[in-house]
């Protein structure tokens, strides 16, 4: 059951930080929620939206400001409509980097609404560096001749470093005539040819006889469409004694 307004969310984390042992005051000095520890006198403020957004994050770090232990505090849509809400994870994630807590709220038509504390204040990160990852970017960065993306763009086939080998597989195809792999691999110095022949990703290649493949239009089509991705390491080909 989705709320209309986000004051909605005031009363049942009041409850919650009250049954914690907290006093709960609202608007304070413009923070929505304001609970102090009755004990040992720990302060935390809680920043509400309906739905996680910008304005939400920037309003919690700015309490970071006024207090070090700040949570930010959103519906948690059953319906799973919206934007962000399938990203509970990564936005949890991101508010441990920057030292936030972060709660949501499940409303229901005939149950108390359920709080769920996805991290306390001051949690550290969970996700480390992925090196795998990190050395299959640094990979494919090497292996890429230029720069023949736009960044940002949607919509277009990117030139990656595989689509570069492919390419060069297919001008030499183009310029030699039906090749064995072992011999494309010598023009375009390339080891894995015979497995870019064999995979035939993009559906440039023909294999017509056993050990021995040909360009098909398409592969022409594509050395003509990736002319400037092809055209240096061609000239250098050309120009090999």
């Amino acid at each position: 059951m989705a709320v209309a307004r986000e004051e909605e969310l005031y009363n049942p984390i009041k409850k919650y930080y009250e049954q914690l042992g907290y006093t709960v005051k609202s608007e304070v000095l413009h923070c929505d929620l304001v609970a102090v520890h009755t004990e040992h006198s720990e302060t935390i403020i809680v920043e509400m939206k309906k739905t996680f957004n910008l304005a939400l994050l920037l309003q919690g770090v700015e309490r970071l400001r006024l207090n070090s232990h700040v949570v930010l505090a959103v519906e948690r849509n059953r319906k799973k409509s919206g934007s962000h809400n399938q990203r509970f994870g990564d936005l949890t994630e991101l508010c441990r980097m920057l030292g936030l807590g972060f709660m949501t709220v499940t409303f229901f038509k005939t149950k108390p609404p359920v709080i769920e504390m996805l991290c306390e204040p001051g949690d550290p990160p969970q996700r480390g560096i992925r090196r795998k990852k990190q050395a299959q970017l640094l990979m494919e960065f090497r292996e890429r001749s230029g720069d023949y993306n736009v960044g940002g763009s949607t919509g277009r086939k990117l030139v990656t470093a595989y689509r570069e080998k492919a390419l060069r597989c297919a001008h030499a195809l183009y310029t030699s005539g039906p090749l064995a792999p072992r011999e494309v691999a010598a023009i375009t110095g390339y080891s894995r040819s015979g497995e870019t022949l064999r995979s035939n990703y993009y559906g440039w290649f023909d294999r017509i006889e056993r050990g021995k493949y040909k360009l098909r239009p398409e592969g022409a089509a594509a050395l003509t469409e990736y002319g400037e991705v092809i055209a240096e390491w061609a000239a250098s080909v050309s120009s090999a004694p």
